[in-house]
C-alpha cells in the first residue's frame, strides 16, 4: 500500500534550497546523511492535468490560507518573489524564490482541496 509521496526538487544550489526550506519556510526535517535534509511537507494533494502539446512534465506547488499574510511573513523572513499577486480563477498565485532552484507557485485555492480528505 502507498504509504506517502515523496517530492523532489533539483537544484544547482542544494545547500541554498535546503537552508531556505529549513531557515526560511521552517519545515521540520531530518538528516538523511551528511545533511542530505528530507522535510516533511504537510498535507498534500495530487491532481493530472492534460499536457499542453504533448510535453510532459510535473509541477510542485505550495498552498496557504491568506496570501497577502504569507507572502508578508515569507519576505519578514528574507523569501523573495517573481511578480505580484494574480487571480487565476482557480486561485490567487504568486511565484517564490526558491535559492539555486528556480520558483514555486504559491497559491490560495479557490476550489475544494483533497488533502484534508
Amino acid at each position: 500500500m502507498i504509504t506517502g509521496v515523496h517530492t523532489l526538487v533539483y537544484a544547482d544550489d542544494a545547500d541554498a534550497a535546503r537552508a531556505f526550506f529549513r531557515d526560511v519556510l521552517g519545515w521540520p526535517h531530518v538528516d538523511a546523511h551528511g545533511g542530505w535534509l528530507v522535510f516533511r511537507t504537510g498535507p498534500s494533494e495530487l491532481g493530472v492535468h492534460p499536457a499542453d502539446g504533448g510535453t510532459l512534465h510535473h509541477e510542485i506547488s505550495l498552498l496557504c490560507d491568506d496570501i497577502e499574510r504569507t507572502v508578508a511573513e515569507l519576505t519578514a523572513k528574507g523569501a523573495r518573489f517573481a511578480g505580484d499577486v494574480e487571480d487565476r480563477g482557480f486561485g490567487r498565485t504568486i511565484e517564490l524564490v526558491i535559492p539555486g532552484a528556480g520558483h514555486m507557485l504559491l497559491y490560495e485555492p479557490r476550489h475544494p482541496t483533497a488533502f484534508d480528505l
